[in-house]
């Protein structure tokens, strides 16, 4: 995202429309958004000030501003359950992932935490993401691409029970049905002390994996969810909405430590 005040080529812009839809584009010069409400050209986005109006060629307005990651994973393109945004942030947090992190991912899905791990890593950090169907990742790499993440990621079409190309990474997540039986190899690509995650629906699936973090030699093991309420932003009648995002999913985090045992 850029710090200037001004939009700029090769920036993602958010536009906000008149009955509240809004669309996230990658500005570049000589094309044009298309909307219900008439078109824009992006030659018309570019050098705005953040925060202004934009018209379209039918004289609706739209509002110009940056988007937030939140905003991304909200608009793409999916074809699988996505991993939602409020288990996104506290799985960037707790794997420590930033600028220059080299991380790994396993099962692609559309893409909603690989948008999300580019975003972090920045143009100096890489994401290595696989996927055995390659029909699914098509779809992370149209959104990759969309938001111009796509030199930030490699993808790999893969059953990850070969193991991983790669090793020495900071952080892996696995977002598998059975992560219990891929922490071999989990252990091979991680580098010492390196950070695993995965995100599993139910209780029984979380107590087999616990099981096998420890047969693994994994320890500082952590189990939660997260749920996330709105409140209707009226300050007359400020309350909760009627409807909250609750159980999505146990989040497991664990470290990959040297000796063979779990601490206690």
């Amino acid at each position: 995202m850029t710090s200037s005040s001004r939009a700029q080529a090769g920036d993602l812009a958010q536009l906000l429309g008149p009955r509240g839809n809004r669309m996230t584009v990658l500005l570049r010069p000589g094309l044009r958004v298309e909307t219900m409400h008439g078109m824009i050209p992006h030659e018309q986005i570019i050098g705005k000030e953040w925060g202004r109006e934009v018209t379209t060629h039918l004289g609706k307005t739209f509002t110009l501003l940056q988007p937030a990651l939140d905003d991304l994973l909200r608009d793409i393109e999916r074809n699988t359950q996505v991993i939602y945004p409020k288990d996104i942030g506290y799985i960037l947090l707790s794997l420590g992932v930033g600028p220059g992190s080299q991380v790994l991912e396993a099962g692609t899905g559309s893409g909603a935490l690989t948008v999300a791990l580019a975003h972090a890593v920045g143009p100096i950090g890489h994401v290595f993401s696989y996927e055995r169907r390659p029909e699914i990742q098509e779809i992370a790499r149209g959104n990759l691409e969309r938001f111009g993440f796509a030199d930030r990621v490699t993808l790999k079409v893969r059953d990850i029970s070969a193991g991983f190309d790669e090793n020495g990474l900071r952080a892996i997540f696995l977002d598998l049905p059975n992560p219990e039986d891929y922490l071999s190899q989990v252990r091979a690509a991680l580098q010492p002390g390196g950070f695993f995650g995965s995100i599993l629906p139910t209780a029984n699936q979380v107590s087999l994996l616990l099981a096998a973090l420890k047969q693994n030699g994994f320890g500082f093991v952590e189990v939660s969810e997260i749920l996330h309420r709105y409140y209707k932003p009226i300050a007359e009648r400020l309350r909760p909405v009627d409807t909250m995002t609750a159980h999505t999913g146990f989040l497991i985090f664990a470290r990959r430590l040297v000796e063979n045992h779990l601490e206690t």
